[in-house]
């Protein structure tokens, strides 16, 4: 599987090292096609097409705002409009925006005449260090996230500082906690900062590079997610489960914060199944208390919690697994949890992190 370059910059220039490497030989006769949304429309799209050359003729495709775009229909509308622009297998897809955007794209790029190449731009916090590295591409498929999708990762990922200036303080605040999941797996190969600084600062470009580095080489180690990659999954077995039970339940949360108490949950369960010592619990409950909104969580919705991690990509057998962490940069993937386990941890969550 060919590898993702990363073109990023601390001195805030990245845009300028992506018009370079479209000038090359691979890319200089390609169509390109930039899927955006209304936000990176306005926001973002000017200073995209004024910094790349290459991209001064090339074609929008709009997408909805955020999880709604995540679909399969949305995805067919865009291969539809791809045909009918009549792109072809050498076309490139420019994904220029969050999450959803790059996911979505991926997807679209993955699933068009059989794969053409793609490259993300990434415009939140959350995007630049985990959603846009990687390749895993997915939508949802009836209110369960990331059902259906596909590996196949993005020719380069650009990241440019300056986009985070337009970004809403709930948005820079998600990204800061999947920061916090990279530099608790990571450890020392996250070092740029330390993990427990105050995340309601603007984060340095020398950390969100790091992240950013930090995820791209787990992934080229384990392209399909059968191995090392899982310790990425830190926080999201409970993390994706509160993220769509609170969606449906009409009070949605940003996917970084979902993950944040997901981490509480797993970080709970390491105490007492791997020996975590206490403190790193308690200094983890310091830093996020007050910046999350978290829900009370009844018995009766554990069972509905219960019934969507089941659904997890890392449930086997009908077992939850999930990732704990003996200490910072000692992850231990596929542990499995009984369902007294879960519901201890979810029934404490509201109490343990309320501000």
């Amino acid at each position: 599987m060919a590898s993702t370059r990363i073109i990023s910059s601390v001195h805030r220039s990245s845009l300028a090292g992506l018009g370079r490497m479209l000038q090359a030989g691979a890319y200089r006769h390609a169509r390109y096609f930039i899927l955006l949304d209304e936000n990176t429309f306005t926001h973002c799209l000017p200073r995209l097409v004024a910094s790349v050359p290459a991209l001064h003729e090339a074609e929008f495709i709009e997408l909805p705002v955020g999880e709604a775009a995540k679909t399969i229909e949305t995805a067919g509308q865009v291969w539809c409009a791809l045909m009918d622009s009549g792109a072809d297998a050498d076309s490139v897809l420019v994904n220029l925006g969050g999450g959803c955007v790059s996911d979505v794209g991926g997807f679209v790029a993955a699933g068009y005449q059989r794969g053409i190449r793609y490259i993300n731009v990434p415009t939140t916090l959350l995007a630049m260090v985990d959603a846009a590295v990687g390749g895993k591409t997915a939508v949802n498929l009836q209110g369960v996230k990331n059902q259906v999708g596909f590996f196949h990762p993005p020719a380069a990922v650009c990241i440019h500082p300056v986009f985070l200036d337009t970004l809403p303080a709930p948005e820079r605040l998600s990204g800061r906690f999947e920061m916090l999941k990279s530099q608790l797996v990571g450890g020392d190969a996250v070092a740029a900062a330390p993990w427990d600084t105050a995340l309601d600062s603007p984060p340095p470009a020398s950390l969100i590079v790091a992240c950013a580095r930090f995820k791209a080489s787990v992934c080229r180690a384990d392209p399909h997610d059968s191995g090392v990659r899982r310790i990425l999954n830190f926080g999201h077995t409970f993390g994706h489960a509160l993220e769509s039970f609170l969606a449906r339940r009409g009070c949605p949360v940003p996917h970084g914060a979902a993950v944040a108490m997901g981490m509480w949950c797993e970080l709970y369960l390491s105490v007492g199944k791997l020996h975590c010592v206490d403190s790193l619990l308690h200094r983890y409950e310091a830093l996020v208390r007050g910046l999350l909104d978290v829900p009370r969580i009844t018995l009766a919705d554990t069972e509905s919690l219960l019934q969507l991690m089941r659904h997890d990509k890392k449930c086997a057998d009908g077992t939850v697994r999930c990732v704990l962490l003996k200490e910072p940069g000692l992850p231990v993937i596929d542990v499995p949890l009984d369902d007294n386990e879960i519901r201890d941890a979810l029934l404490k969550l509201h109490h343990q992190l309320r501000g």
